[in-house]
């Protein structure tokens, strides 16, 4: 009988665990912010406490998921609103390579070292530090590596200067810009900057996405 409770339980949490990560939104694994894992993390051993304290109720199991459930979706909610939540929550891509040059500092900040660094060039096929644009760790803990092409030119990628309304200090540094010049551009081109949802830098042209273009 006791085995027929714990196949039930299985069954049972198995589906409704794919109902909750079904409403908590579509993400690959290897893409899973800090927060998403630790909810993860959570659910699978209150699952597992569950299913082998099979005699206790299966409501002491549910009700905490629902709530990991809400204030997932709350976070959710809040990171999409506020900039700064975000930030608080998933932390921001840190620069670890700039134009060839190791950031040391930043490693240091992000606890990634030297070894973690060369194996992700080494799986990349990349021999030479002069031969990278710029590294960006990425939330995920995920490194990107952008490389000069073969003029050893500097490629055409988009550096985001304004994201929801806030100013990207980090980029204008990487570009050797201020908030000077950026306010100066938003000035002459009549822009402001709590209207503009997204500004980039590319090709030593900004452009612009406004809040109300999104709603067309």
């Amino acid at each position: 009988m006791d085995l027929i409770y714990v196949i039930i339980r299985t069954v049972f949490f198995y589906l409704f665990v794919l109902v909750i990560f079904r409403i908590m939104g579509k993400r690959e694994i290897g893409k899973l912010s800090i927060q998403d894992l630790v909810v993860s993390l959570l659910i699978a051993e209150l699952v597992a406490i569950s299913i082998e304290n099979y005699k206790d109720s299966m409501m002491l199991t549910i009700i905490p998921i629902i709530i990991l459930l809400f204030f997932e979706i709350t976070a959710g909610f809040l990171s999409l609103k506020f900039n700064k939540f975000r930030n608080l929550m998933d932390g921001k891509p840190s620069l670890i390579i700039n134009r060839g040059i190791i950031n040391y500092k930043e490693m240091v900040k992000q606890r990634y070292t030297l070894d973690d660094l060369l194996l992700e060039l080494r799986s990349n096929g990349i021999k030479n530090l002069k031969d990278v644009e710029y590294a960006v760790l990425e939330n995920n803990g995920k490194l990107n590596i952008f490389k000069y092409n073969f003029l050893s030119t500097e490629n055409a990628n988009p550096f985001p200067l304004i994201l929801d309304g806030i100013i990207q200090k980090d980029t204008l540094s990487y570009i050797d810009k201020d908030e000077k010049w950026l306010k100066k551009y938003l000035k002459d081109n009549d822009l402001k900057i709590e209207e503009i949802f997204y500004s980039f830098f590319k090709n030593n042209k900004i452009y612009v996405i406004k809040r109300n273009e999104l709603l067309r």
